[in-house]
């Protein structure tokens, strides 16, 4: 693999990687910022790197220059790099793929991904993201998300995380799904839903609560209350902004209508559906188990 650059080699098996990717699947900054706090936190070291000539259209995806203190200019092209967390506590490791998504070869890359993952020992792969959504930022952070393997699958209901039946076009994380359960390795992704009509990144609001969920998957020892405390600084910023615009607040206000109705409709039974379970007790019937649509 010519494109990929090998720094150095870590000094333990990595048996979990988190993936998460700028741009179009990290909507207001709500998955980036939260990888980029458990970066820094536990002390990640880069180890390698995916060469972006060979996966970028750089008028698509252009890079972008800066000026030095001492007045050079400098390019900054796209990033695609390999890290793993120095401060778990743990005798094996976890590993963190940061990238942008390509716009060449995806194939290719995501087999590039995978086949790192494989050759450093990793068994599970988390990808964590953030979606623009219709819904209103006064309720709690919806989250949903999919698993290859019952155990995650579990994992996910228990935190509230509903399962994702979105069907259409689609983006890179479920090509490197598709290449690391292809190599043997089992693959859980949770999406952030972020109210769309908040402009304002990073979305602490959203990155909390996806860090919350994922420092329970990886048994990680991470203090998060700094993070939560610029969500909760987050949050007054936006309900001051919301609070002065009649328009936005009368769309919020519709919206919280909306999503309420829809939680009722998805919590509260179907009550034709409780009589014929009572009518299956009374005749000493068992209902039969769900079926996969």
């Amino acid at each position: 693999m010519e494109h990929l650059n090998i720094y150095e080699t870590p000094d333990r098996k990595l048996d979990k990687m988190v993936v998460v990717f700028s741009g179009w699947a990290d909507a207001a900054e709500g998955a980036s910022s939260a990888i980029k706090f458990l970066l820094r936190k536990l002390h990640a070291q880069k180890f390698a790197d995916i060469d972006p000539e060979e996966f970028y259209d750089f008028s698509q995806t252009r890079p972008h220059s800066s000026r030095t203190r001492d007045g050079k200019r400098r390019i900054h092209w796209p990033t695609n790099e390999f890290s793993y967390l120095t401060d778990t506590d743990t005798e094996s490791g976890i590993m963190v793929f940061v990238g942008v998504e390509p716009n060449l070869k995806w194939r290719t890359f995501s087999k590039t991904v995978a086949r790192v993952a494989r050759e450093h020992g990793v068994k599970t792969v988390i990808h964590i993201g953030a979606l623009l959504d219709a819904v209103p930022h006064t309720r709690p952070v919806k989250l949903s998300g999919t698993a290859s393997e019952p155990k995650l699958s579990e994992f996910l209901e228990s935190q509230g995380i509903r399962s994702s039946n979105y069907q259409g076009p689609t983006g890179i994380s479920s090509a490197i799904m598709d290449a690391c359960i292809n190599e043997g390795m089992d693959y859980t992704s949770i999406w952030g839903h972020t109210s769309h009509y908040l402009q304002a990144a990073p979305n602490h609001r959203i990155g909390s609560n996806l860090l919350q969920v994922l420092v329970k998957l990886l048994d990680l020892p991470l203090d998060l209350s700094e993070l939560i405390s610029a969500a909760d600084m987050f949050n007054e910023e936006v309900a001051k902004a919301v609070a002065n615009d009649e328009q936005i607040s009368s769309y919020v206000t519709k919206l919280e209508g909306q999503y309420d109705e829809a939680v009722a409709a998805i919590e509260i039974p179907d009550p034709a559906e409780l009589v014929r379970d009572l009518e299956r007790f009374l005749r000493g019937e068992q209902r039969p188990p769900p079926t996969d649509p």
